[in-house]
């Protein structure tokens, strides 16, 4: 760090202390942590809640005189935004507000950085008046206006002439990848991915933009960047490639690597994908939290009556326990759930997955390594003779691998599988029109669990309102049964990054194998059939497990209807 910086933060510190704001104690402490990281004092005080940053700013104002504004909604004139170069913004975490002839209104958390403000008096030859705003407001608005990175372009920007940019964009070679500015950037995206909760990054490369999208709570939003990010396109991928050990030179094929980072005290994989495209390659990075806690079924999401139906299949002592749902509507996490309960010293537990999720004390756990014929159905071959009582299969994906589990049922084996279908009836169908004998799966199958993943209204900003008529109507939700329910949604906030939703819950569909069905299943009847007689006796489906989240206030309408088909 440098001398100039070290100074101002002491004091920024020593202003603080003499205001009784925070202790002396507690100005060393965040000095000594600035000296390692570089950020600025401010926000070390208040990540550190070491003082509250509200307290903070009151005192400031009072005691300096600085006027205090709130930037979170602030509509800044994208001209004013221009004034001062991305670079100084990032670097002193300020921004511009607002302009008045020769004056210029600065936001920042330490008006104490007169280096800051002599810079950019010097730069922009005008005078600099400095408004307080909190320092999170300050790098949200940075990052909205701006976009994640921005820094790291402006400096690449102003580091090469206009005219060569686009011949340099067309270049891919490892000292490009390696430059810095590069790193930096391809970190911040994944650093933000992680901080936003987001499950999955896309890197989508087009005529005249590289989007960037991060999947939040089973939704793509689109991630601010700067547009000019485009030019450095090849250099991203590549990065992302060299830190994922797959080819850079290899671009006609598909490929798939992995990349471990840590942030904070956590660790994460992340699963990279790439696939050829037009305007060049996709990427795809799927991100695995290897701390993640494991959910018990109680907070999965399951009502009292599918607990207790649930709870029934996973207490057989053999059979196949069947998870259906799409890719992403967490049937790893309550196939985990469910191990983790019958997980004792008396019962050996092998799993088969790819990737392994998560990782369990006690459990024997196998990836699936196809390049090496490590296939599913080779492995499962073995494990029956490894003397389990109990298997997880991660995916039923061809005739070979339900087979093979099937018989490990069918020998007192309890196995749990998953397959994509829609509903849970349709998994029986599915199973026959992979070869599977019906005599087989009638005779092995015990039960069938189909879910999905709802989004949770925020409870910072949740708010009732009344939906339109014809909404109502459409869902046929209109009649007097209905009149009781009270509806919610998320208004949008800082906490929930102003998409109203905040985590996810999951809804249960669960059809029990009686006899009938087994009878019907061995007449190779259609799904509707079956879907009719498990209604008649108790199923309860998706739509309506949904409904009851509505009923309680846990979710919106519009999840409602994006999540679930029809009655």
């Amino acid at each position: 760090m440098r001398d100039g910086a070290g100074l101002l933060g002491k004091r920024y510190g020593e202003l603080l202390r003499s205001l009784e704001v925070v202790s002396s104690d507690d100005v060393n402490r965040a000095l000594a942590i600035q000296e390692k990281t570089g950020k600025n004092l401010d926000t070390i005080i208040i990540d550190n809640g070491l003082a509250n940053e509200q307290t903070i700013m009151e005192t400031l104002s009072s005691h300096l005189g600085v006027e205090s504004m709130d930037i979170a909604d602030l509509e800044i004139d994208p001209e004013i935004l221009r004034a001062i170069p991305v670079r100084y913004i990032h670097r002193y975490n300020i921004l511009p507000v607002a302009r008045q002839g020769n004056l210029l209104k600065v936001a920042t958390a330490d008006p104490l950085n007169f280096q800051a403000l002599d810079d950019l008096r010097l730069l922009l030859k005008c005078d600099i008046e400095p408004v307080l705003a909190p320092s999170a407001d300050i790098r949200d608005c940075i990052k909205r206006y701006f976009g994640i990175g921005a820094d790291t372009v402006d400096s690449l920007l102003t580091e090469e002439e206009a005219g060569e940019e686009e011949e340099e964009a067309e270049k891919t070679n490892i000292e490009e990848v390696e430059d810095a500015s590069i790193i930096r950037f391809v970190n911040q995206i994944m650093s933000e991915a992680v901080t936003d909760r987001a499950t999955d990054i896309h890197f989508e490369p087009f005529e005249d933009e590289l989007r960037i999208r991060y999947r939040i709570d089973g939704i793509l939003y689109e991630a601010s960047v700067p547009p000019s990010i485009r030019h450095y396109q090849s250099a991203v991928i590549s990065r992302i490639k060299i830190m994922a050990d797959m080819n850079i030179a290899e671009k006609r094929l598909p490929q798939d690597g992995r990349i471990n980072i840590k942030t904070g005290n956590l660790e994460y994989d992340l699963r990279v994908s790439t696939v050829p495209s037009v305007h060049g390659e996709s990427i795809v990075i799927r991100i695995l939290n290897r701390d993640s806690s494991l959910h018990n079924l109680q907070q999965l999401g399951f009502d009292k009556e599918s607990l207790w139906k649930f709870d029934l299949l996973i207490r057989k002592s053999h059979g196949i326990i069947l998870v259906t749902g799409p890719t992403g509507s967490g049937k790893t996490t309550t196939l985990y759930a469910a191990l983790d309960k019958l997980n004792k010293t008396d019962v050996k537990i092998l799993t088969i997955e790819e990737p392994v999720e998560y990782q369990m004390k006690g459990l024997v756990q196998i990836q699936v390594r196809p390049k090496i014929g490590l296939t599913f159905a080779n492995i499962l071959r073995s494990f029956l003779r490894q003397d389990p009582d109990i298997m997880l299969v991660g995916e039923t994906r061809d005739f070979e691998t339900a087979e093979i589990a099937i018989q490990a049922a069918l020998t007192g084996h309890l196995v749990f599988t998953t397959l994509h279908t829609n509903d849970a009836p349709g998994a029986i169908t599915r199973l026959i029109d992979m070869g599977v004998e019906p005599y087989l799966v009638s005779s092995s199958v015990i039960g069938v669990v189909a879910q999905r993943l709802m989004r949770c209204i925020c409870s910072n900003c949740k708010e009732e309102y009344q939906p339109e008529h014809d909404v109502l109507v459409g869902l046929g939700m209109d009649a007097p049964e209905f009149q009781d329910i009270r509806y919610y949604r998320g208004k949008g906030c800082e906490d929930c990054k102003f998409l109203g939703y905040k985590g996810r819950t999951a809804i249960y569909e669960i059809m029990l194998m009686d006899e009938e069905i087994r009878d019907l299943t061995v007449q190779r009847v259609s799904t509707s059939v079956l879907k009719d007689h498990a209604l008649k006796a108790g199923m309860k489906t998706l739509r309506k497990a949904a409904l009851e989240k509505v009923r309680q206030g846990v979710t919106t309408l519009d999840d409602l209807m994006r999540v679930t088909q029809e009655w």
